[in-house]
């Protein structure tokens, strides 16, 4: 019996996303393939590859951990391409580290950045990703996620 075939459109990219935001492991693996890939960039000890969809949720929960559940990326635009199966999202992310002090600006304690990802879709799942960010962001996201603070001293990452 042949699959039925399911069409990319920008609502299908947003629900796969919100899917991912809720943590409900049902929800996501609708739209989501079970080997999963994604690129993390940067220079810290999460940058790289993540294989398989169990790694990137860790990742992602990671980040939820480090942000003390402040992390949030905030959709602003999504495009298709339906022929060759790719969805762009552009986004803002932002986060405050957990514990830091309300009035701290250091780069250390808050991200705050523009960005891309980029996803491959196949058979209506996404199976790869790649994110970009944009000018001093990087910066900002390679020393939140550093496992060195502001200080100086060393720190779980």
């Amino acid at each position: 019996m042949a699959r039925p075939v399911v069409q990319l459109t920008a609502d299908r990219a947003k629900t796969a996303q919100a899917a991912l935001n809720s943590r409900d492991r049902n929800k996501i693996a609708e739209y989501w393939d079970a080997e999963f890939r994604f690129l993390v960039p940067g220079n810290h000890p999460y940058a790289g590859w993540c294989e398989g969809l169990e790694n990137f949720i860790s990742f992602r929960d990671k980040l939820v951990e480090l942000s003390g559940g402040s992390i949030r990326m905030d959709l602003i635009s999504v495009l298709i391409n339906e022929t060759d199966g790719y969805s762009i999202d552009m986004n803002h992310c932002h986060a405050t580290r957990a514990g830091a002090q309300a009035c701290s600006t250091s780069l250390y304690d808050r991200i705050q950045f523009d960005g891309l990802d980029a996803f491959k879709w196949e058979n209506g799942k996404i199976v790869e990703g790649y994110a970009a960010i944009f000018g001093d962001g990087m910066t900002n996201f390679n020393l939140f996620l550093s496992p060195v603070g502001s200080d100086g001293h060393r720190r779980d990452p």
